[in-house]
């Protein structure tokens, strides 16, 4: 299924239902009196998030979204039927904004959590209401409220544990597919990952968390070059993250620390405390060098930074079970 993650719509809420203005007329009640119902309320329209969609690609074939209509009041004091309430599922992690304003009007981080987004019109009120003892015949009633119609954008950022973040084509999407069971494309060339692939990785045979492999980040990724912002808002809501880094082309460690920083520069650009997360880096692509080429790279990294750095191999699969307990670790679930 085809990755959606923005799409704008249009929600209408029911209107409310005519009041009646009717007089009871029956053959042995000459002096019947008022007896028009109320109109019913129109629908409400709601949003509720489900662990059953995991993009937005629905609403690119359906625009508008409208509630019922309450019913009409009748004779006999009969009050119109409400009309039924909408709900709309849409994934976790969408935030519904209002298209004019952009106001956040609901922000679904939870399985099952409803917003109410547009309130149904209210009935009118039917003559009924209004008798007295000095008006026995009235005729009045109060018109109805028309729905809401309020033109939205839904947005889904992914609700990962962790994010693998790194410049194109530095291994993330063959390290995801090692540590879980999600299947994206891998090729040799950059961008191969046009869109957030996730995966759960299996932990202890009874914990989890889940991994969002994010399109590479350039240079000026914040600005939108490459994939730029597109995806930059996908790592937000991730609680760590582990940067990949292909050292294999690299002709020196300097070669190597300057995609690191590159990337870092983006992530600070789009939003600085995005650095504040724990974060694991990973030289990757090791299996062509020498252990003295990689000890070079890592001590070089392990100094500048004052953190430890770990070369993997999602190949031969070397430290690939230390990475999935640093990521653990990294979630605040063990040692």
């Amino acid at each position: 299924m085809k990755f959606i993650d923005e799409v704008s719509i249009t929600i209408i809420s029911g209107n409310g239902g005519e009041g009646c203005s009717g007089m009871r007329r029956e053959k042995h009640v000459p002096l019947g009196g008022p007896d028009g119902g109320d109109g019913g309320n129109g629908g409400d329209v709601y949003v509720v998030a489900t662990d059953k969609l995991n993009t937005l690609v629905k609403f690119r074939g359906r625009k508008v979204y409208r509630a019922q209509n309450g019913e009409n009041g009748s004779g006999q004091q009969c009050h119109g039927k409400y009309g039924e309430d909408l709900i709309i599922p849409v994934p976790i992690g969408t935030i519904v904004r209002r298209s004019d304003n952009q106001e956040v009007l609901a922000d679904l981080t939870e399985v099952d959590q409803k917003v109410l987004i547009a309130e149904g019109g209210r009935g009118g009120l039917g003559n009924a209401n209004f008798k007295t003892s000095t008006n026995q015949a009235p005729r009045r009633v109060i018109d109805p409220k028309p729905g809401e119609t309020i033109e939205v954008d839904l947005e889904l950022k992914l609700l990962a544990d962790i994010a693998l973040i790194g410049m194109p084509n530095a291994g993330k999407s063959t390290l995801i597919s090692v540590i879980s069971a999600a299947k994206p494309k891998i090729a040799d060339y950059p961008f191969t990952t046009l869109e957030p692939n996730l995966g759960v990785v299996a932990f202890n045979l009874e914990d989890s968390f889940v991994v969002a492999d994010i399109p590479g980040l350039i240079e000026d990724a914040a600005e939108g070059k490459g994939l730029g912002i597109k995806f930059l808002k996908h790592i937000e809501r991730t609680k760590a993250f582990v940067h990949l880094v292909d050292v294999s082309w690299c002709l020196d460690e300097f070669e190597a620390f300057d995609q690191y920083v590159t990337v870092r520069a983006e992530l600070e650009r789009f939003n600085e405390k995005m650095l504040e997360k724990p974060e694991i880096i990973c030289l990757t692509k090791i299996d062509a060098m020498t252990e003295e080429e990689i000890e070079k790279i890592q001590k070089f990294f392990e100094e500048a930074l004052d953190k430890k750095v770990l070369p993997i191999s999602s190949v031969s699969g070397r430290n690939i079970d230390v990475i999935k307990s640093l990521m653990y670790q990294s979630l605040g679930r063990g040692k």
